[in-house]
């Protein structure tokens, strides 16, 4: 996933990548990072944790941590090395060399920076109490990865200066540094810094006596209200504590002992209380044993990692496999205290019944939806019961399902609300041990609550780029959401009147995704009310599509392959399709976007609205392709190293799909519980599943130049086709694929259909790439057509809304004044009326003309070249396409009349949106030039941005001409600022101009 910060889609974001370290720095990693698996040889654990290489993703943008955490454990004791920064979310950077410290909480390969509770820092020699995350002349110290190891729930370093060896190790809600001290004569000291990453909103710091100590940390950063509670015992007392609270620093100070040569802190955390706090550390960590603590998490691990047995000799897929299923189990977190209390989405302390299992926090599901869920189905349903029971809980306290939770806030981050595949998914594959219909009820509330479009997307069925920004993303999202809500009430019975309307209504929301698509570019493109988006470029990145562009998005339907293969032409347009997608060139045009990376043409594997698409070619006449293209992807976007992920790991999404791929198994549709066989990695893997059984896929003659499939037989029985139901898996056997180096298209699947409802009536676009015209405009009326219905397209152009008696459109219609055009299909199936659409063809006024001096981006053109003088006026969001957008540049804007006119005044507005780094000019000047050949400037208009002034506000400057001459033309130049101030979070970087209209007003 790919969050940029706070989810603000910022328009400079390249400045978030901060300093990612050389290639050399990183090709080092390679072979440093490795190491581990030799480190202390006689105190390793073995088993499947050998095969485990926590460094992985934390170079490049992968954004994970090394730290030592228990499976979903709530604790993740972790080194900081990155205070800011986009490749700083996970508070660890491989190309880092300074450690500032070691907190208790971390985010496993996010987007957005978040957690990094309670900096410990070691110290020995002179105290150093200057945040060194500030000024590198502060507190931490310096370090090598030669120096450095870790392996699942252990991390050891050596810190340099102070010569202090660190090791830590965790439990699910408790964790235990130890430091050795060299420096025999050195004052020893651990500081702990309250201030370090997040917003302090309130604290708590208490010294209980000289070997314990507790407190709090609320904070607001992504989550605007973070509970944090710690209790800390030391293993010998100390003799000195001092509290720091004064000029911005809040800090506890404790020293040591000079003689002090092993120190060992425990600390239990909560997000309820400081005693919950303590009772989780008593629970877990009863004493000092860091042996015992370390080799009771190796075992919890070692556990989790036997839930699948991967074997091939190739020593790479078997790091990169246990690694990414690893990364698969760090998150969601375990929420709640040993005694069952947990902090709700209320922000009220609750206490679960000793049946419900635990409490879940950190729910990245626009990501995990669709293959981590997937795989915790197959080897994690009683977790995944707890995590749907946390679902319902997090309802019942918000009133919506979870969409992006994090510790018990929603961040609302990303888009649809994916929460619903999970449970649907879940209850496809019949693990239900949850109260279905409450769950159900949970799901319509959330489906049709008024915000984020999804009003206007059910009711309207599609979303207009002006009102929505991300408006094809998110009706693509929400159709498929819909579908999930579809299946549930279709699986759970359809014996009622009300339950089988339900079922009709969702099902045909689902199918709404067809009205962004356009069969004559055949993308699935934004609409601004009855008309597409343009000028389109598929490869233009821009505010239409989420982290991505159309290329990527054009083929999510999941839920709907056969209607998307129909749209598209058939089999083998789909195939050609695909292969434009891969053989496509890797540039894009418009906005930065630093999540779409790990590229293959234009399809974008380090983000996932690609993850599925490799898998469509199953349902072609080319199935090979899918093969190919999943050997290509495992091989050269996964590997073995820090930089070792093509993209952010997204709180096990981008491992997930490493790990079901690498297995041969992928969901396309999760909430369709079928599997598509792709590509096999091992020799043999055996899913030890939870009801006893064992499903063990064979992959015969498997190696790197065998990567095709030649047959499939399932427990004897050869499979006609590349696809296995989950009960198949469920049921345990054996699946022997048949690998070769040809490639066999004879395995393909059968192209299933919805159940396409004759109810359901498209919606009707017009043509035409501007809805403003001089003379005369043709109009032409097209519409997607799915399923067997048959329609006509009706039309008024009076204002009405189209009925069946209204003119049927035949042939292109022309205008040469202003007209509203309204159009909607008649099915003819049900003889009834679809949602009406409609479009204001404006005629503008020839006199006028316009010219640029400057130059717009084309993602942000607002309709093109006359867009400044066209009369259409935009909203405060700059996403929503009525803003024409310059990016370092002044606005020099050029009104010529054919005969001359008189104005009295020229009125122009911009757009302020500082967050997004868009500045009111600095200046606006405007010259007016006469018909007798004289010309005057007008005063010269100034504007201030006032310091953090983060409003988002529409400014107008209006200039009277003072004058009742005729005019022939008028120059408006307004001025950047060209680089954001000293105060913005991001000095120094690109600003933008966003202009809407320059409006002449005439004598009455």
């Amino acid at each position: 996933m790919k969050q940029t910060l706070l989810c603000a889609l910022l328009l400079g974001s390249s400045v978030l990548f901060a300093q990612n370290g050389s290639v050399e720095q990183l090709k080092k990693g390679q072979a440093t990072s490795r190491k581990y698996l030799s480190s202390e040889k006689s105190d390793r654990p073995t088993s499947k944790s050998l095969f485990v290489n926590p460094f992985v993703g934390t170079g490049g943008h992968g954004h994970t941590f090394p730290g030592a955490t228990a499976p979903f454990g709530f604790m993740q004791l972790s080194p900081d090395t990155r205070y800011e920064g986009w490749d700083g979310c996970g508070g660890y950077h491989y190309s880092d060399d300074y450690i500032y410290g070691f907190s208790h909480t971390h985010l496993s390969g996010t987007g957005v920076p978040d957690y990094a509770d309670l900096l410990v820092v070691p110290q020995s020699g002179k105290l150093n109490t200057v945040p060194g995350y500030k000024d590198k002349k502060g507190f931490g110290a310096h370090f090598t990865h030669e120096a450095e190891s870790a392996a699942p729930g252990f991390y050891s370093v050596k810190l340099q200066e102070p010569e202090i060896d660190v090791r830590l190790t965790a439990d699910v809600h408790s964790g235990l540094h130890e430091y050795t001290f060299h420096r025999k004569k050195d004052r020893k000291f651990i500081v702990l810094d309250f201030d370090y990453r997040d917003q302090l909103l309130s604290y708590d710091m208490q010294v209980v006596d000289n070997q314990h100590l507790k407190g709090s940390r609320i904070s607001a950063y992504w989550a605007r209200e973070q509970h944090f509670y710690f209790y800390l015992e030391a293993n010998i007392p100390w003799k000195k504590s001092e509290i720091i609270d004064q000029d911005g620093k809040h800090q506890i100070v404790l020293e040591f002992p000079k003689d002090t040569e092993v120190l060992l802190l425990k600390v239990g955390i909560s997000a309820v209380d400081e005693d919950g706090a303590k009772q989780n550390l008593y629970e877990e960590i009863p004493d000092f044993d860091f042996k015992r603590v370390r080799a009771k998490t190796t075992a919890a691990w070692d556990k989790e990692l036997n839930r699948i047995d991967f074997e091939t000799a190739d020593q790479e897929v078997m790091h990169n496999f246990y690694t990414a299923l690893y990364h698969t189990m760090i998150a969601p977190n375990t929420f709640n205290d040993v005694d069952g209390r947990y902090r709700g989405r209320d922000n009220q302390v609750h206490r679960l019944e000793t049946d419900e299992g635990g409490n879940y926090t950190v729910f990245s599901l626009w990501d995990t939806y669709r293959a981590a869920h997937p795989l915790y189905t197959l080897i994690q349903q009683k977790r995944t019961n707890e995590f749907i029971r946390t679902f319902q809980r997090q309802f019942d306290q918000g009133g919506d399902l979870p969409v992006w939770e994090l510790a018990g806030n929603e961040t609302e981050c990303m888009i649809g609300f994916h929460s619903v595949s999970v449970i649907a998914d879940a209850y496809t594959k019949g693990i239900r041990d949850y109260d279905t219909d409450r769950i159900l009820a949970a799901m319509v509330t959330t489906s049709e609550l008024d915000e984020f479009g999804k009003k206007a997307f059910n009711e309207e069925q599609y979303l207009s780029m002006d009102r929505t920004p991300e408006s094809v993303s998110k009706a693509l999202e929400y159709a498929y959401d819909n579908y999930c809500i579809a299946e549930m009430y279709e699986l759970s019975g359809l014996d009622d009147e009300n339950a089988y309307r339900n079922y009709q209504k969702f099902l045909n929301r689902s199918l709404f995704f067809v009205n962004h698509f356009d069969p004559q570019t055949k993308f699935m493109r934004a609409r601004k009310s009855g008309l597409w988006y343009s000028p389109f470029k598929p490869d233009e990145v821009n505010f239409n599509y989420t982290e991505a562009n159309s290329w990527q998005y054009s083929l999510y339907t999941p839920q709907a392959i056969g209607e998307l293969t129909q749209l598209l032409g058939g089999r083998d347009s789909l195939a050609a399709w695909l292969n434009r997608l891969y053989t496509a060139d890797t540039k894009f045009s418009g906005r930065e976007q630093v999540d779409i990376t790990g590229l293959i043409g234009q399809y974008a594997h380090g983000n996932e609205p690609s993850h599925h698409i490799a898998y469509l070619y199953n349902y072609t006449n080319t199935p090979s392709r899918a093969q190919f293209y999943l050997d290509r992807i495992m091989r050269t976007l996964y590997h073995n190293a820090p930089d070792g992920l093509s993209g952010n790991e997204d709180c096990g999404q981008m491992s997930a799909w490493y790990v079901m791929s690498a297995l041969g198994l992928y969901q396309i549709c999760p909430g369709v519980p079928t599997y598509e066989i792709g590509r096999p990695m091992m020799d043999q893997a055996t899913l030890n599943l939870e009801n006893g059984k064992r499903f063990t896929i064979e992959a015969r003659n498997n190696s790197v130049d065998n990567k095709y499939i030649q047959k499939i037989i399932l427990n004897g029985k050869e499979l006609p086709a590349t696809n296995i139901s989950h009960q198949q898996i469920m049921e345990g056997g054996v699946l022997v694929i048949q690998m070769g180096n040809r490639p066999n298209d004879e395995l393909r699947n059968r192209t299933t259909r919805l159940k396409v409802p004759k109810t359901f009536t498209p919606v009707p676009y017009f043509t035409n790439e501007s809805s403003t015209f001089k003379g005369s405009v043709n109009v032409n009326i097209g519409y997607p057509h799915v399923g067997e219905s048959l329609y006509k397209i009706r039309y008024t152009v009076d204002g009405s809304v189209p009925t069946a008696t209204s003119p049927e459109f035949t042939n292109s219609l022309t205008f040469d004044t202003t007209t509203v055009l309204t159009a909607s299909l008649q099915n003819m199936s049900t003889r009834k009326m679809g949602v009406p659409v409609t479009a204001t063809f404006l005629e503008m006024d020839d006199n006028v003309q316009l010219e640029l001096e400057s130059k717009y981006q084309n993602q942000y053109s607002a309709g093109g070249n006359d867009a400044l003088i066209d009369g259409i006026r935009g909203g405060t969001d700059y996403r929503t396409g009525e803003w024409q957008g310059y990016s370092g540049e002044d606005v020099v804007a050029n009104i010529t009349f054919a005969q001359a006119r008189i104005v009295d005044s020229i009125d122009a507005s911009f757009l302020q949106d500082i967050r997004s780094w868009i500045f009111i000019p600095e200046q606006v000047r405007v010259r007016i030039e006469f018909s007798d050949g004289t010309s005057k400037s007008l005063p010269v208009q100034d504007f201030v941005t006032e310091v953090n002034d983060n409003s988002v506000r529409r400014v107008e400057f209006r200039f009277a001409t003072g004058s009742s001459q005729p005019i022939t033309r008028v120059r408006v130049v307004a001025e950047n600022v060209e680089k954001t101030p000293s105060w913005h979070p991001y000095p120094g970087n690109t600003t933008w101009i966003f202009a809407d209209e320059i409006r002449l007003v005439y004598p009455q």
